[in-house]
């Protein structure tokens, strides 16, 4: 391997601190419900049973009944899939052109940089939810205006911080040395300024994964997100909210687990940055 591969090799080596392997231990406990639980449980998340309303812990349903009388183990199972898949979807599409749009400003630079800061500027200037409202407006309680709303408010944060770090690794000495050998830009990117900026853009990666599943429940908290019977976790909490005096384990259990998959995110990301 050459000094260059080297030098960039020992940059990029991710190290995950004990907070970091406990956030993935628990976020593999929540994807793998996430992902078998609603194979796995027969159960119609979306079935009633008046004669279950508000069933306790235990018996026919496992974790209890909501007030219509659908299994909240099923819903639950529905709904943090639901909350996990489209905060990862969203991840992806405002990672994939935040991080290409930055590594073409980075080594561009001219009017191609200037063009995409007036780009993210303008994004900035409106509020995040604001811009995801906005877009609800014209189709409230689907999935696509709240994906897209959330990608172009998330995508901004994935470019600027490309753009800087990027910038910075290739005023460097070993990447001119690299110019100077005659490697082009592709290789350059791909094996130079990529590998050590992914782990500074995984942490990127959590923290938007946490503010997706934060913005989709608020939303569907306050009836503009995805409406009901969607089994998304926000709206349960509203749903089961009149009930909390009789069944409050009812309404905390679909917070506690926007609380762990949240968590388990923040701690991935803090344990990439130790």
């Amino acid at each position: 391997m050459s000094m260059i591969g080297e030098f960039t090799e020992a940059r990029a080596r991710p190290r995950l601190s004990g907070s970091g392997i406990f956030g993935l231990a628990l976020l593999s406990l929540l994807g793998s419900f996430a992902l078998v639980g609603p194979v796995v449980i027969p159960t119609d998340p979306a079935a009633q049973d008046f004669s279950a309303s508000l069933a306790p812990i235990g018996g026919d349903y496992l974790l209890g009944a909501d007030h219509y009388g659908r299994s909240l183990l099923a819903r639950l199972a529905h709904g943090a899939r639901l909350s996990f898949g489209l905060a990862f979807l969203t991840m992806l599409a405002a990672a994939l052109p935040g991080v290409l749009f930055g590594l073409v400003a980075a080594w561009k630079g001219g009017w191609i940089e200037r063009l995409m800061e007036l780009l993210a500027t303008v994004v900035l200037a409106l509020p995040g939810l604001m811009l995801v409202l906005l877009l609800l407006a014209f189709s409230p309680g689907n999935y696509g205006p709240l994906f897209l709303g959330l990608s172009l408010t998330l995508w901004v944060e994935f470019y600027r911080v490309t753009r800087a770090t990027s910038k910075t690794i290739l005023a460097q000495l070993h990447i001119e040395a690299a110019r100077v050998l005659g490697f082009g830009s592709g290789y350059i990117l791909r094996n130079h300024v990529l590998p050590v900026i992914a782990p500074t853009i995984a942490t990127l990666a959590a923290f938007a994964m946490a503010t997706a599943i934060i913005a989709v429940s608020t939303l569907s908290a306050i009836s503009v997100g995805l409406q009901p019977p969607t089994p998304e976790l926000g709206s349960m909490i509203v749903e089961l909210l009149p009930y909390y005096a009789e069944a409050p384990l009812h309404v905390l259990m679909p917070a506690m687990l926007i609380f762990l998959l949240v968590l388990g995110l923040q701690l991935v990301a803090e344990g990439d940055r130790g």
